[in-house]
């Protein structure tokens, strides 16, 4: 098997990080025209990595030093949370490495990012279900627990 390193991403890395998450919705959204330009997240990349304020990105690379997954982070706060702690807002492997432990890689590294940090506690809000049940069944294997769905609004 091919080791696997995990860092911060470099602000540089913006456009790799942003094809990763273009990706990402892809998948989740498959055909839908709103996610078919890649340019829109690379932009959304650039600008987020370059800042560096509240977001942060973890990525996976191969011996060759290819990306190969990501998982973003951002800072929140919340009372229940007793203050700031983490929210995975994507999280991404390349589907010819899937099920080669690249995703917990990038559990375990946002679980230390956030001990750094000083966080309590990591959220993340899974794919709809019954869709994505192996993705919702990775993370409760991670050790995250089931706490209710999650809902948006677009301002």
């Amino acid at each position: 098997m091919n080791e696997i390193s995990v860092t911060v991403a470099k602000p540089e890395e913006y456009e790799a990080v942003g094809v990763l998450v273009h990706r990402l919705l892809n998948e989740l959204f498959p055909g839908e025209d709103e996610f078919r330009n890649s340019e829109k997240y690379i932009s959304a990349a650039r600008e987020l990595l370059l800042t560096g304020e509240n977001l942060w990105a973890l990525v996976a690379k191969n011996e060759s030093g290819e990306m190969i997954g990501v998982l973003t982070l951002n800072q929140c706060a919340a009372i229940y949370a007793g203050g700031n702690f983490g929210e995975i807002c994507e999280l991404y492997v390349d589907n010819t490495e899937r099920s080669s432990g690249i995703g917990a890689k990038l559990i375990d590294a946002a679980r230390e990012f956030a001990k750094r940090k000083g966080w309590l506690e990591l959220e993340v809000g899974a794919p709809p279900q019954p869709d994505w049940k192996r993705t919702f069944e990775f993370y409760i294997d991670q050790g995250f627990e089931y706490v209710g769905p999650r809902l948006y609004l677009t301002v």
